[in-house]
């Protein structure tokens, strides 16, 4: 067992700390001060920070490390610990390690002994969920699907019977794709798009996955938001399944899903409509 005690005095740490996601005012005070006080700041980009630390006067040293260099900056990391001074990772923006690289570093960090310190601040999902009308718990927290459509309906299907909301993160040029993916594999579930957080165009556009509708055009970052799989919609899975077993026995498809839909208390239109889903699932399979 490794017991990590984050705050004796004179430790070399590695601290991963949080940055504004948008307002360069969301940088917190500890954020700032911590910093202040490392010998170096490994950043993701930057230029990018280079303005964030412009703004609040820090003049720390900065590294770059992302992820095509990432493998390479790991030695580098320890070996500023090792001679005792603590350093700084931070992302473009948010919370280090989430959608972002750096696990490497903190595991190697760990496994050489050295604690490792999240100094907690911004991050886009939980900026996006409390103000999404979703569910807040339980929810899950996926990152990025998949950027081709197959994979990515492979994702969602794991996904599909989970009772939590759903927070994904996904660039404007793949947006359309997804949502119709999610449409395909979720079916009618409320949706939320959360865009430009904390800055000057922020803005949700709430919908249900069923709806027909063309979606403005998005820049920046996104965070899109599902519905939990309900008991209705968990209903209409097991609907499905009835339908099919009565077709199997010789009724036609709409005499199946009226007695399915009958024997379960559910509306026949509900019913035509999961099993259409299905089928077309099945279809984009072959």
């Amino acid at each position: 067992m490794q017991i990590q005690a984050s705050f004796d005095a004179g430790q070399a740490t590695l601290y991963l700390v949080a940055t504004p996601i948008g307002h360069l005012a969301d940088l917190t005070v500890r954020a700032a001060e911590t910093l202040q006080e490392v010998s170096v700041i490994f950043a993701e980009d930057t230029r990018q920070s280079k303005v964030l630390l412009a703004h609040y006067g820090i003049r720390t040293p900065m590294i770059s490390m992302h992820q095509h260099n990432e493998a390479e900056r790991v030695e580098t990391v320890i070996e500023h610990l090792e001679t005792g001074v603590s350093v700084a990772l931070i992302s473009d923006a948010g919370t280090p390690l989430i959608s972002d690289p750096g696990a490497r570093i903190v595991q190697a960090v760990i496994e050489a002994g050295y604690p490792v310190v999240t100094i907690p601040g911004p991050s886009a999902a939980l900026t996006a969920l409390p103000a999404s009308g979703l569910s807040t718990e339980p929810y899950l927290f996926y990152g990025f699907l998949p950027a081709k459509s197959a994979a990515r309906q492979k994702i969602l299907r794991t996904l599909s019977t989970l009772p939590f909301t759903l927070i994904f993160y996904e660039a404007p040029h793949r947006i359309d794709a997804m949502i119709a993916d999610l449409t395909a594999v979720l079916g009618p579930r409320h949706c939320v798009i959360a865009r430009e957080l904390t800055k000057r165009f922020e803005s949700y556009l709430r919908f249900t996955l069923d709806q027909s509708l063309t979606l403005p055009a998005l820049k920046g970052e996104i965070v899109v938001l599902v519905e939990g799989a309900t008991d209705v919609l968990l209903d209409h899975d097991d609907a499905v399944v009835h339908v099919e077993l009565l077709m199997a026995d010789g009724h036609s498809e709409m005499e199946a899903i009226k007695r399915a839909a009958k024997a379960r208390h559910l509306k026949k239109n509900e019913v035509y409509m999961a099993f259409q889903r299905a089928k077309k699932q099945r279809e984009q399979r072959k």
